[in-house]
């Protein structure tokens, strides 16, 4: 009994020894601002924005954005090269809950992998300007002859007018948005308008704080979530939730991005209504 118990506490001894796996840190990438017509657009590089999952390829190990490994198959990274890349895992327009739960599996299916491009919109830490940068990928593309690895095609347009006429063009065709990326500009990280991102509705993070019991034929399920948003801010959110969501809403703390037409007076979105639980 008594070397049983001793063994049992050396075992957990060890276990309690043993190192945890390394976390990342999260990539520094560049963050996009909203574009409210703020800059001369002819001196930007456009193209579409695609509801995929962010992918930062550092030479050895695919990540999201967060620094968690994504559990890619083999076969899919075997191809990419030492130099860095940023850009989006996708499957199509419309489809960022499937590629999500792809690429979020533990075990990868290697069947359901098939479907997935990696969408290179950036080279992280390279020189030159951005519109060289737009070159190398084009070029690099090209040269590694990977079936699932795509450049994001960039463009010019000359004015706001055509700007908003591609952005309708890509929104009637079931796209997102457009990116604006500075094309003089080198390569740098954080938050700022060298990226910039435009689409008819916008979208915002704020988290769970409480739920609100629904009525009527939301009895007894979710009727809304009560969200503070990063400037303190309170409101509720009552649209846009599944059934499923309803019966099984966010947890308390979690983090979820909404979209919204505008701003209140007070700071408070107009029109809001759930998108998603961030994840990472």
């Amino acid at each position: 009994m008594i070397s049983r118990l001793l063994g049992a506490l050396l075992c957990g001894l060890l276990v309690a020894l043993s190192p945890l796996p390394a976390i990342a840190e999260a990539p520094a990438i560049l963050l996009a601002n909203v574009y409210h017509g703020q800059v001369d657009v002819s001196r930007y590089l456009v193209s579409e924005k695609l509801d995929g999952v962010r992918a930062v390829w550092d030479g050895e190990v695919l990540r999201f954005r967060s620094g968690r490994t994504i559990n890619a198959p083999a076969w899919f990274v075997a191809g990419l090269p030492k130099q860095a890349l940023d850009g989006e895992l996708w499957t199509g327009r419309g489809q960022f809950e499937r590629v999500s739960g792809i690429v979020r599996q533990e075990i990868p299916d290697d069947a359901a992998w098939r479907d997935v491009r990696y969408m290179i919109f950036e080279l992280p830490g390279a020189p030159g300007s951005f519109a060289e940068r737009a070159g190398q990928i084009r070029r690099l593309v090209r040269d590694l002859n990977v079936p699932w690895l795509f450049e994001i095609r960039q463009f010019f347009v000359p004015d706001r007018s055509i700007l908003r006429k591609r952005l309708d063009e890509v929104v009637k065709a079931g796209g997102e948005g457009l990116m604006l990326h500075l094309a003089e500009a080198p390569y740098v990280t954080g938050r700022s308008d060298v990226l910039l991102k435009l689409k008819p509705w916008q979208d915002a993070e704020a988290v769970v704080i409480g739920h609100q019991p629904g009525r009527g034929r939301h009895a007894g399920r979710l009727g809304a979530l009560k969200l503070r948003t990063p400037e303190g801010r309170e409101f509720l959110l009552g649209t846009g939730f599944s059934d499923v969501q309803r019966q099984m809403p966010p947890e308390i703390g979690a983090t979820v991005t909404y979209r919204y037409r505008d701003l209140t007076n007070g700071g408070l979105p107009r029109f809001a209504s759930f998108l998603r639980v961030r994840e990472e």
